[in-house]
């Protein structure tokens, strides 16, 4: 049984916006269309968040 290796197509890339942490020690950040909260709190740490842009793969939602 052979398996094809073809390479996949490349997943296109867009601006997305972000809530990331406002903790310099944290890494957190979440897509913004992800979250269910206005003003969300880090999952990781619970500090606050702020909104920012990252180009990151396109995903269905």
């Amino acid at each position: 049984m052979a398996f094809s290796r073809r390479s996949k197509e490349p997943v296109p890339e867009v601006d997305t916006n972000i809530w990331a942490c406002k903790n310099e020690n944290c890494s957190g950040w979440m897509r913004a269309s992800f979250s269910f909260n206005e003003d969300p709190n880090c999952p990781l740490c619970q500090s606050s968040m702020q909104m920012e842009t990252h180009v990151l793969p396109e995903v269905g939602e």
